[in-house]
């Protein structure tokens, strides 16, 4: 078994360094190689990749800023795992709780597996993310027909033949619903576990805005209703 870790980062230069530590420190009956996808940084991010010499650390750069949903499309090709997971390159999540996050693919449970940070241990975030969370996710689970409590999570977790199978053509955050969309179109396996979650405010550099709402959204019903 061989674990594919991609790792978007864009302008994270104070922190990638650690995630990607983390990430390496994790425990796995196999073995796994880290996949960072450079989108465009210019806090010295690239630069600071640049240096590290890892024969397991596979670097891709974008010349210009496109996205999250770009950047894991970069990666694909350089996987060649049996499992992928999507690691955020900030510190909201946590690299140690990968394994509770395989666990039903390794178990043939699933094919994709969302780690929610609504039903795990959880830094007391913003207010206005928490609603926006929870009304887009209640418009996926009408468009989709299910339960899902957080497809918005930075930590998934993917059969790597599932993942390879969808043609992602969102750019950016619409990445997040894209990919839920068609994993339900095409009725892979999903499942949900625990994760615990430390979410930042904008001061402490995150990224995503309340335009991203209707971005999602629309993705969601693009999504729903696009010609396979």
């Amino acid at each position: 078994m061989k674990i594919s870790i991609i790792i978007p980062v864009f302008n994270e230069v104070n922190t990638i360094g650690k995630v990607i530590e983390a990430v390496e420190k994790v425990k796995f009956s196999g073995s796994r190689e880290i996949i960072v996808v450079d989108d465009g940084s210019i806090d010295g991010t690239r630069q600071f990749l640049e240096k590290i010499d890892d024969p397991n650390l596979k670097k891709v750069f974008h010349s210009r800023n496109q996205g999250k949903g770009a950047a894991i499309r970069s990666a694909l090709p350089q996987v060649s795992g049996d499992i992928v997971i999507i690691q955020d390159a900030d510190l909201e999540y946590y690299p140690d709780e990968f394994p509770q996050l395989i666990e039903p693919i390794l178990n043939k449970k699933a094919d994709i597996v969302f780690g929610s940070r609504f039903i795990g241990t959880h830094r007391c975030f913003l207010f206005t993310h928490y609603i926006g969370n929870k009304t887009i996710n209640l418009a996926a689970n009408i468009l989709y027909n299910t339960i899902l409590t957080d497809f918005m999570t930075g930590h998934k977790a993917f059969k790597a033949e599932t993942l390879k199978n969808i043609s992602i053509r969102s750019n950016r955050f619409g990445f997040e619903a894209e990919i839920t969309g068609m994993m339900f179109r095409k009725n892979f396996k999903v499942y949900e576990v625990p994760i615990s979650y430390s979410g930042r405010d904008y001061c402490e550099g995150k990224k995503i805005k309340w335009t991203d709402f209707f971005v999602c959204l629309w993705w969601l019903v693009y999504t729903k209703f696009r010609r396979l």
